[in-house]
């Protein structure tokens, strides 16, 4: 099965479901095995800082949602958490924030430092910045950079992002990528006014950044945000259809598997949900780092739940992978 084109990737968003699961879905899980070992990554994760100067019109998160309890973890308590989580046994770390001007960049560099020295692969999320400052976040011992492109359609990313425009965000993604860390980057699925062709545009602009993570979820409401009053959560059967997409047309990538089922009361934590994005081709899990009463209040969506490494061992062994740090 060859996926190439703009009209390729909409027969299959068009599919019927039950035809997508045993033609497109079994085809990337067969390509997951073969060519990646049919393994799920455990990652740790830490959402060190809260705070966004931004007003994304979908993100729980954003400047203006008073809703939200903020916090700035101090770089000693990150780093101590790296190492409980190097004691578990993990060997990639996904560290994130809002874009907080305050926070400190030394700040940054010196748990990023103390972190790699730890021995750990490094994602780093939080912000946009510099070229300048790229450069030193991978000289630091940054390995990947995550920075979503959110949506590929210039005039709706301007709207939905008033904070920054779309030619500056992707001229921070030609600087990671320039820097020499990985980038990682996607869309949101399905979100309101969201076409199939707009979603088929979002994967070709995927490919042709040669991301190395895909971390995609279906669009869901964040109460406190204008995009909420558009428009219910998106839709989960496209997003695993772009899952199943994205791994056929480039194989190596690491892609999302932390899902919402129907039930969003579970979060992204949720069973069935995991298990039908690891069997549609995804393959990373995160194991959250914070304590629960810091971990609720990291909200970019709603009831934004994540378990720890048990969850992840259940995963691999429902889904008959096996388990990789």
């Amino acid at each position: 099965m060859k996926i190439d084109t703009k009209s390729d990737i909409l027969d299959i968003l068009k599919m019927p479901y039950e035809m997508y699961t045993d033609k497109v879905a079994a085809r990337a899980r067969e390509i997951h095995r073969k060519i990646n070992d049919n393994s799920l990554i455990a990652t740790a994760m830490l959402g060190y800082d809260n705070i966004c100067k931004n007003q994304c019109l979908y993100c729980g998160m954003r400047a203006g949602n008073t809703n939200v309890k903020r916090y700035r973890i101090d770089r000693d308590d990150i780093v101590s958490w790296a190492k409980i989580a190097s004691k578990i046994g993990f060997k990639r770390i996904f560290l994130i924030s809002g874009e907080d001007p305050k926070y400190g960049f030394d700040n940054i560099f010196y748990f990023i430092e103390k972190i790699k020295a730890l021995g750990f692969y490094i994602s780093l999320a939080c912000g946009e910045f510099s070229k300048e400052k790229y450069n030193e976040f991978h000289a630091a011992g940054a390995d990947e950079y995550v920075l979503k492109f959110e949506m590929s359609q210039e005039n709706i990313f301007n709207r939905l992002n008033p904070s920054t425009n779309f030619r500056k965000r992707m001229q921070c993604i030609e600087w990671i990528k320039e820097s020499g860390m990985r980038l990682a980057s996607g869309n949101i699925v399905d979100y309101p006014g969201q076409t199939d062709e707009m979603i088929a545009e979002d994967i070709l602009l995927m490919k042709k950044l040669e991301i190395s993570w895909a971390p995609v979820i279906p669009y869901l409401p964040a109460k406190g945000t204008p995009l909420a009053a558009e428009g219910g959560r998106g839709s989960v059967e496209k997003n695993l259809k772009e899952i199943s997409i994205l791994r056929i047309m480039m194989p190596e990538i690491n892609i999302t598997a932390q899902q919402p089922g129907e039930n969003l009361k579970n979060g992204l934590a949720d069973p069935e949900g995991n298990l039908k994005a690891l069997t549609a081709g995804a393959n990373i899990l995160f194991a959250d780092m914070l304590p629960p009463k810091l971990a609720q209040n990291f909200s970019v969506v709603d009831n934004r739940i994540t378990l720890g490494l048990e969850h992840i061992k259940n995963m691999a062994k429902k889904a008959g992978m096996k388990l990789a740090f």
